[in-house]
């Protein structure tokens, strides 16, 4: 078999995908350009749908799918080579989300965790993910398999200035609040009537201060004094709840 271990981004230009619900909704996904496809015969048959016409398709032992993707990696029998996704421009979003929330990432870096809110924002119909360019992991298998298909339903919206996309979300009606601990204000009694941006933080350091000048609020999570902080995904999936149950 080609192909050495990796965390995703194949040295082709291509991504490599792994996992039952990563593959599977790149497979259903139109906007993929897939080339390849290693898999077991029990794993080919647990998908759903059936695969293009003339699809290639290498069969393979688990054990020899092991060596396409990170070390200890779960691919459950699939693993799948194809084009990365076009890019989402912001204006694009902004004109079809019909007040949904966005999520801005600042300097969110570890592919684990922007999976995990990308999971979460497909859960609770957010609008977009939005993090900068440069300080973002790449499209990857890791993500794609922490997101848990969701990679390919949320729109990843990635900018050169972070704080110029947040004053385009202020102009097109966003009330934009920033998640951090020290803020006097919690979420719930932060949180407007109209579309909202949540804006979370890196892992440990949080919001840089001019992003966080950026916001129109500061919100905390009402956490209790046991733990000081949580995991940003953690933080995401809370603030995506109480934005998605907020009235009720």
């Amino acid at each position: 078999m080609q192909g050495g271990r990796g965390s995703g981004r194949a040295s082709t230009g291509q991504v490599r995908l792994w996992g039952h619900h990563a593959v599977e909704a790149a497979l259903m996904n139109p906007e993929r350009s897939h080339r390849k496809l290693w898999a077991t015969r029990e794993a080919i048959a647990g998908l759903a749908g059936e695969l293009p016409e003339g699809f290639t398709v290498e069969y393979a032992q688990a054990a020899d799918l092991a060596r396409l993707v990170t070390r200890d990696t779960p691919h459950q029998g699939l693993v799948l080579e194809c084009a990365p996704l076009e890019e989402t421009g912001l204006d694009e979003v902004l004109n079809s989300a019909d007040g949904q929330v966005i999520v801005v990432l600042d300097q969110v870096t570890d592919p684990h965790n922007v999976g995990a809110i990308l999971r979460s924002a497909a859960a609770f119909g957010a609008a977009a993910i939005v993090t900068q360019d440069r300080h973002a992991p790449p499209e990857s298998g890791v993500v794609a398999k922490s997101a848990s298909g969701a990679l390919e339903v949320v729109p990843w919206v990635r900018v050169v200035n972070l704080a110029r996309a947040m004053e385009q979300m202020a102009e097109a009606g966003y009330w934009r609040i920033g998640l951090t601990g020290d803020a006097e204000t919690t979420l719930g009694d932060a949180l407007p009537t109209g579309p909202v941006a949540l804006v979370l933080g890196a892992e440990g350091d949080g919001m840089r201060q001019n992003i966080a000048g950026h916001c129109d609020a500061l919100a905390r999570l009402p956490i209790g004094d046991a733990i000081e902080s949580l995991n940003v995904s953690n933080a995401a999936a809370i603030a995506l709840y109480a934005v998605a149950t907020r009235g009720n």
